[in-house]
């Protein structure tokens, strides 16, 4: 785990340095970010909260409160105490979603916007003894949160609510996130 998050704040690190020099020349934005991911509805029935990681890049031509994002997350559930063997529920999706910020003052720091789109998810249940079952499947999310900073560099909170369309009942989670966005465009630009 200690090695996943050096990775994620390398790779963050890395994309910041380079996005700085892009801002001037593109409106594509790179982040990172990290949370919490919260089974809800029939799914929380045996699992506890667990943890998550996203990778992002968002596109959002010049002046418009409209852009587009393409993320990819890891999310690891473990089973709860109810459960006869231990083990956790393992997520990877990669979602295609549709951005809106609202409109703020030009020297606002803080800008609200709401997130949504589908994407495919794979989920894998992983006992500590037997077999490992997986299912990829579509699924679609939705949520709120909030830019704070610069248009070329802010930090976010977000929340989205994600159903994944998996055989019998429906799979839902709720990630609570933190990251960092750099690069250029947007409505704060």
């Amino acid at each position: 785990m200690r090695g996943i998050a050096r990775a994620v704040v390398a790779v963050g690190l890395g994309l910041g340095l380079h996005a700085a020099s892009l801002h001037a020349q593109t409106p594509v934005r790179f982040g990172v970010s990290g949370g919490l991911t919260i089974p809800s509805g029939s799914t929380s029935d045996g699992l506890k909260t667990g943890w998550n990681g996203t990778g992002l890049v968002q596109f959002f031509p010049a002046s418009s409160p409209v852009g587009f994002q393409v993320d990819g997350s890891y999310h690891r559930i473990s089973f709860d105490d109810s459960q006869p063997v231990d083990g956790h529920d393992q997520i990877i999706d990669g979602t295609a979603n549709v951005v809106y910020e609202f409109k703020t003052s030009q020297d606002s720091r803080f800008r609200p916007y709401l997130i949504g789109g589908g994407g495919v998810y794979n989920v894998k249940v992983k006992s500590d003894i037997g077999s490992s079952d997986s299912q990829t499947k579509f699924g679609i999310n939705g949520g709120a949160g909030f830019n704070f900073g610069t248009a070329s560099t802010a930090f976010f909170v977000e929340g989205r609510f994600h159903n994944v369309f998996v055989s019998g009942s429906d799979f839902h989670f709720i990630p609570i996130n933190v990251g960092v966005r750099f690069g250029g465009g947007g409505a704060g630009s």
